[in-house]
């Protein structure tokens, strides 16, 4: 299989994938739908659960995404630097003339979600139907715009639990598909994306009861091939100033971004994520500040950064806070300091500080598990130029930078660190930088 690993244009790795299985799928490795495929597939759902389905009956994507880093940032108003994956999640939807939402999954065969729109609110309904009447609700509620009843079917490789976002690929497809069937006219435009995007926050946020930032769903809608998105997650910026692409140029310098899947369990729901995020918000307040952002931005501008954020922390009573407060304020300068390498071709050179953020992940923000740690350890002894956890943490994936001709090797080692501490297999896949949200035909 060691052939098509170092082969990362995202339409070669999903047919040498294709191609490759069962082998591949049997070794751990996740392999990307081609377009069309995805697209018939989810077709046959909608085919298998609505009777009347028609052939022009149409369909939308969006993508799973992996953080390079800026972990646990962006509810902080701080800086993030996602990559959309082009494992995608694959809706086809059709607009009713009634507020009727009926709703359909691969992932729960012979299920039947349902709902009216004016029953859907905070606390109003639940399972994973909220995460797309939210998207309804919130297109209303937001933006102040009409959208009508809908059947929908959903399909999707991006890995479930896996840390990958997998909710906000979800949001988004579907947004983009209200968003056209609806003829909003907010698909065509960065601005129009970002709008789309907050909608999807207040969906997850409100209706889903996930209390995560906005980083997912601007990346899923707003990403750009070949590029990472460098994200300002500061509250009330211009779309034009909220994001930047960033070249991430891994072919050239032979590299890849390997993505492990622990399959350890992955939740952010349970309070562990909201805790956190309290805890932040409290500090902030407790310092005098809108938020951590802005003790990052004084620490970034000080002659003296370390004694700067030093006399911060002293200010906060316990030391939990203190540990949160310095993880977040040193990410964020691990975010500018990245890009910088990024913007100067120097890719190679950011393992450090992928190993750094895991550090401060596992100690100060306490939001790692054991087999995150021992991927992130296995892939360096392997040869991975920098590994880090991914997502929201308790679980989920780890990435590591490699040079492209050994992602397998490290992998395999990887497996067999999980073999040696008795956990199930873990996933793999290639995190390559891919398209946004939109139609596939």
């Amino acid at each position: 299989m060691g052939a098509w690993i170092s082969d990362t244009t995202p339409e070669r790795i999903a047919a040498r994938l294709q191609d490759l299985a069962p082998a591949g799928a049997a070794r751990g490795w996740v392999g990307a739908w081609a377009q069309e495929t995805g697209a018939a597939r989810v077709r046959d759902v909608f085919a298998q659960a609505f009777d009347d389905v028609t052939a022009d009956l149409r369909v939308w994507s969006a993508p799973g995404r992996v953080n390079l880093i800026g972990e646990h940032t962006d509810y902080n108003d701080g800086l993030c630097l996602p990559i959309a994956l082009p494992h995608r999640t694959y809706v086809a939807l059709r607009p009713r003339s009634d507020s009727l939402v009926r709703l359909t999954s691969a992932q729960a065969p012979g299920e039947v979600w349902e709902a009216r729109l004016e029953d859907v609110a905070p606390g109003a309904v639940s399972g994973w139907g909220a995460y797309v009447a939210g998207v309804a609700w919130a297109l209303r509620e937001e933006l102040g715009r009409e959208v009508t009843g809908f059947d929908a079917a959903v399909d999707s490789c991006v890995p479930f639990g896996a840390g990958l976002s997998s909710s906000a690929a979800l949001e988004s497809s579907v947004a983009v598909a209200l968003d056209d069937v609806g003829g909003l006219g907010l698909g065509g435009s960065d601005a129009g994306r970002a709008a789309l995007a907050t909608a999807c926050v207040r969906a997850e946020n409100e209706i889903a009861g996930a209390p995560t930032g906005g980083m997912d769903q601007s990346v899923a809608l707003r990403a750009r091939s070949g590029h990472a998105l460098l994200l300002d997650c500061r509250r009330g910026l211009d779309p034009a100033e909220s994001a930047e692409q960033v070249p991430f140029d891994l072919e050239t310098a032979g590299l890849a971004v390997l993505v492990m899947d622990t399959r350890a369990e992955h939740q952010l729901v349970d309070g562990q994520y909201a805790q956190r995020r309290d805890t932040c918000e409290a500090a902030a307040h407790a310092l005098g500040t809108e938020s951590l952002r802005e003790l990052a931005d004084a620490v970034e501008a000080s002659d003296d950064p370390t004694g700067t954020l030093t006399v911060a922390l002293d200010k906060l009573p316990e030391d939990v806070a203190r540990r949160r407060v310095r993880h977040v304020v040193t990410e964020i300068g691990r975010v500018r300091d990245l890009v910088a390498l990024l913007r100067d071709g120097r890719v190679g050179e950011i393992g450090p500080l992928m190993n750094a953020s895991h550090a401060s992940l596992r100690d100060d923000y306490e939001v790692s598990s054991v087999e995150l740690d021992v991927a992130v350890e296995a892939a360096r002894v392997a040869g991975a130029l920098g590994a880090r956890m991914t997502g929201g943490g308790f679980g989920g994936s780890a990435i590591a930078l490699v040079a492209a001709d050994r992602a397998e090797a490290v992998a395999d080692s990887v497996r067999a660190a999980f073999e040696r501490e008795g956990f199930g297999a873990p996933g793999f896949l290639l995190a390559v930088p891919s398209e946004p949200a939109g139609a596939v035909d």
